[in-house]
């Protein structure tokens, strides 16, 4: 099958699951060679935007993805990863999931997890950056 890839210049998003309860756990961006790389390993690669370059999920933490099943939507152009997750977490800011904060009536966030590891002490200064 055939990635979308040109229709947001060579990137399509890629919504991370935890393969065992269903959760939503993050959403990161992949080109081609990103999805080749996931493949070959079995674990997440994503391009980053903002660094211009790859990045294996838990590369600095340890908390890897391993992954169980890749969809495609009907228009070829997003992916749903399901994974199974190593380690206590996977967004930086020290929750299981990046979707830790719900919004409310008013407009304001409001955050709804309990962090399951200390981000200070997986990623020191890195995380400040």
């Amino acid at each position: 099958m055939e990635i979308a890839f040109g229709k947001a210049g060579g990137l399509v998003p890629a919504i991370v699951q935890d393969d065992r309860t269903g959760d939503v756990l993050m959403l990161g961006f992949m080109n081609e060679d990103a999805l080749a790389e996931t493949r070959r390993t079995g674990e997440v690669v994503f391009y980053s935007r903002s660094r211009n370059r790859f990045w294996r999920k838990g590369e600095s933490s340890g908390h890897v993805l391993k992954v169980r099943e890749v969809r495609v939507d009907c228009d070829a152009d997003a992916l749903l990863i399901r994974v199974e997750t190593v380690g206590p977490g996977v967004c930086h800011e020290g929750y299981r999931s990046c979707f830790f904060r719900r919004m409310e009536d008013d407009g304001t966030a409001k955050v709804i997890e309990k962090r399951t590891f200390e981000p200070d002490q997986v990623y020191g200064q890195e995380r400040k950056q």
